[in-house]
């Protein structure tokens, strides 16, 4: 009876717990936490992403939209959309009859997204929501197509987060969920994980003056599930024809999926 209980309370705590980087924390703190690192990195966020990726991070966001269908007058979901590089893309895409909404559940990150839109004049068909990606707020079969950049990692429950897009997909709409993820080749993955941990921080301190949240960054990623586990959560969230192809060696993982 005794190893009865022991069983009970430690899956209780395990059910309770997620993790923040490597560090394991409570479920109902990690929110609260990654929103702290976005809004110190907020105002630098596009400068970081092209100096950490040299760049290449526009590419991996330009074959993802050549991968996400988008149609003229369709709606379109930019999830954890940030600072709107998705929305940018796609407002023009989906033309005047379409929508665009670009949703994140950090408002310091939002506003730097809708201000670079509205400087840039692609706002017209762009709405703008905080929205929490494990519940959103939308109807049942909202959108044509859902894309996820860089931001699932930083879910707490992954799971339900996906079982959330399905639900407002439409019937023949997909998911795209672009992030980090793991390099096949070995060499690849000790030089990848050398500079995560030793020149991502440094960089950090340097222009950002915040090498922590920049080191968080780097153990999410080495977190977050690997290609064929995300594969499987996609598939048992219900989404059908799930692939997914990695770019740079791995080092970025594009997962798709529709909804039947």
């Amino acid at each position: 009876m005794k190893n009865e209980n022991l069983q009970q309370n430690q899956q209780q705590i395990f059910e309770e717990t997620t993790d923040f980087g490597f560090q394991t924390v409570a479920k109902k703190e990690k929110q609260k936490l990654v929103a702290q690192v976005f809004n110190r990195v907020a105002s630098k966020y596009d400068l970081m992403n092209d100096l950490l990726s040299f760049g290449i991070h526009r590419w991996w966001k330009k074959y993802t939209i050549s991968r996400a269908e988008i149609k003229k007058g369709q709606k379109v979901l930019d999830l954890a959309g940030g600072t709107g590089d998705f929305s940018a893309k796609f407002a023009p895409l989906v033309g005047e009859k379409g929508q665009v909404i670009l949703a994140d559940i950090n408002p310091t990150m939002l506003k730097v997204g809708r201000e670079k839109l509205q400087q840039k004049g692609l706002d017209k068909n762009v709405c703008y929501v905080q929205a929490n990606a494990e519940c959103l707020p939308f109807p049942d079969n909202s959108f044509d197509c859902i894309v996820m950049g860089f931001g699932l990692r930083n879910v707490t429950d992954k799971n339900k987060a996906l079982r959330s897009m399905f639900r407002v997909l439409k019937p023949g709409g997909r998911l795209l969920v672009l992030e980090f993820s793991h390099p096949k080749r070995k060499a690849l993955s000790r030089a990848y994980h050398f500079y995560s941990f030793n020149i991502l921080p440094k960089l950090g301190q340097v222009i950002v003056h915040d090498s922590k949240s920049y080191r968080y960054l780097a153990e999410s990623i080495r977190m977050h599930p690997k290609q064929e586990t995300l594969k499987n959560m996609m598939q048992e969230a219900g989404f059908n024809q799930v692939s997914y192809r990695n770019l740079t060696g791995g080092i970025v993982a594009l997962h798709r999926g529709y909804k039947q």
